[in-house]
């Protein structure tokens, strides 16, 4: 009988956003009977990333981004898009990982449910769309997802190949910022949003 994955520990999100964030692909997210396997991220590094939500300081909002590691930040995107990043760095370094998409594992009823009965790759293709087929909302934000019980990440084997590009969204950022190859994915995935910025690593 197969082992169940293991849940990640704590330790593995205690390093720079863009290693945990390529170290991300091909893991697992599960809350409740939804399953889904992580196929693009983007990193949000500090210090010095333009893009980032804590480029002007601590806020409300951004707290739970500064650690410590291993933590959700769920924020709320036009007034309706649930996004769920992964803490990252060390405490007091303002730093995660975006889930830009995913593709589902199981729970497909409860995922279509949440989704409005949308298929295929469209109904994960989109961080706004991971987090409505988790049920997230910014109630989630400072849970930790090293422990068993509501939302966890588990292991799981990386990719054979990952894509590589810029990131979406962040017209604000200096160019380097808006430039930097921070956008991971899986690569041969039909479960990646805008795959045509992206290049093999």
């Amino acid at each position: 009988m197969p082992r169940a994955p293991r849940t990640l520990p704590q330790s593995f999100y205690a390093a720079d956003a863009v290693t945990v964030a390529e170290a991300l692909l091909g893991k697992l997210l599960r809350r409740d009977d939804v399953l889904l396997r992580i196929t693009e991220v983007e990193a949000y590094a500090f210090p010095d990333d333009s893009a980032n939500h804590c480029r002007m300081g601590r806020t409300p909002r951004n707290e739970p981004m500064w650690g410590p590691p291993g933590h959700a930040y769920v924020y709320l995107c036009y007034g309706m898009h649930n996004m769920l990043n992964l803490v990252t760095n060390s405490e007091g370094e303002g730093a995660a990982v975006l889930i830009r998409s995913c593709e589902p594992v199981s729970g497909l009823a409860t995922i279509a449910q949440r989704r409005g009965r949308v298929r295929g790759p469209a109904t994960l293709t989109g961080p706004g769309k991971v987090g409505a087929a988790l049920a997230l909302d910014t109630g989630w934000s400072g849970h930790p997802l090293y422990q068993r019980g509501g939302l966890v990440v588990l292991d799981a084997p990386a990719p054979a190949a990952i894509l590589c590009g810029p990131r979406v969204g962040i017209d604000y950022a200096d160019e380097r910022d808006r430039l930097a190859p921070w956008r991971f994915a899986v690569a041969d995935s039909p479960w990646v949003s805008q795959p045509k910025s992206l290049r093999r690593k």
